[in-house]
């Protein structure tokens, strides 16, 4: 009992990450713009995230919480950059959206993988890392530690860091927003057809610019997590090519929860379940990296079903990947 509670406990740690970057590729799909470039923002994200607190604590800041701050607002904003770089070149300039998400993506990963080498060694002791205190931000539990010994629920429930629930809340409010709102309603007209959206009064530019940057950002605070948590990543120290394919992982979720921000909750736990299965049922016979590619292949399998599924409830947004010219409406 004890065995499977760690490893669903660990499950949701690993589906934290992965929750950020659903969420986000699910509010830049539902816009009508594809981008691939959620490794690339992760990445950007994550390197950001932990270059603000590295540089207040080297400045001389002790306030953790505002190396906490720190992190967070420029996860966002360096992801949301890279959004916003695939926004003008997709929306404005009318790029292919394919290419401008592949190429965001081998920009992202070698920036973020340059700047955490060079700052890394130029640091005396060998690493881009954060103290030992904002460490603890990101991993330490927020509820008191009566309710995190409490038999069973304790640990499934209680014994998370901040950002496992600020991942949850998201997609709930994510829900929300795409079903029960006017602007979310607005948000599903420009995906499914920006020519009758726009022909109804509704902005699509400003949509889709505005879904694509705020996505991108949400993508960053899965690759700070990465960065940040000991129990799904390195715990609050650099390291070449942390993100390991969690961006691609994300992007195929997406389709695997029907762009449902409700459904995305249970497919990432599903998968980081999955990503850290070897550390708890171990099979002899098994070599570790057949465990670790399990992840991939479950992502082929179900990418198949999903596609032989004609019902339109499964159907991507009618407009995705497709440039609005606003001329041929």
């Amino acid at each position: 009992m004890n065995n499977l509670i760690n490893f669903l406990t660990a499950g949701i740690l690993a589906a934290t990450p992965l929750l950020f970057g659903v969420l986000g590729e699910t509010l830049t799909e539902k816009s009508g713009n594809l981008n691939l470039g959620v490794e690339g923002m992760m990445f950007m994200g994550g390197i950001a995230g932990i270059m603000g607190p590295y540089y207040y604590e080297k400045a001389g800041g002790t306030n953790p919480y505002i190396a906490l701050l720190l992190a967070l607002v420029c996860a966002v904003l360096c992801a949301g950059l890279g959004a916003f770089i695939f926004s003008v070149l997709t929306i404005t300039l009318r790029a292919n959206q394919n290419v401008t998400g592949l190429a965001l993506t081998m920009f992202g990963t070698g920036v973020a993988n340059y700047f955490g080498e060079a700052i890394g060694h130029a640091d005396p002791s060998g690493f881009l890392s954060v103290s030992t205190a904002v460490k603890g931000l990101f991993n330490n539990p927020i509820f008191p530690e009566p309710l995190v010994k409490l038999p069973v629920v304790g640990k499934l429930l209680f014994s998370h860091n901040f950002m496992v629930y600020l991942a949850i809340l998201t997609a709930v409010l994510l829900a929300w927003f795409l079903g029960r709102t006017r602007k979310g309603l607005n948000l599903r007209a420009v995906g499914e057809s920006p020519a009758t959206a726009d022909a109804a009064g509704i902005n699509v530019t400003r949509y889709k610019y505005l879904a694509t940057c705020i996505g991108g950002g949400l993508t960053g605070l899965g690759g700070l997590y990465l960065v940040m948590n000991a129990g799904a990543g390195v715990g609050g120290a650099w390291v070449h090519n942390c993100i390991n394919g969690y961006g691609w992982l994300a992007v195929a979720l997406v389709i695997f929860a029907v762009w449902s921000p409700k459904r995305a909750l249970w497919c990432s736990l599903i998968f980081g379940g999955l990503a850290c299965m070897r550390y708890y049922y171990p099979i002899s016979f098994i070599p570790a990296s057949i465990y670790d590619i399990v992840p991939y292949i479950v992502t082929a399998v179900v990418l198949v079903f999903v596609s032989l599924k004609h019902n339109r409830a499964n159907q991507p947004p009618a407009s995705l990947g497709l440039s609005y010219f606003r001329e041929e409406r």
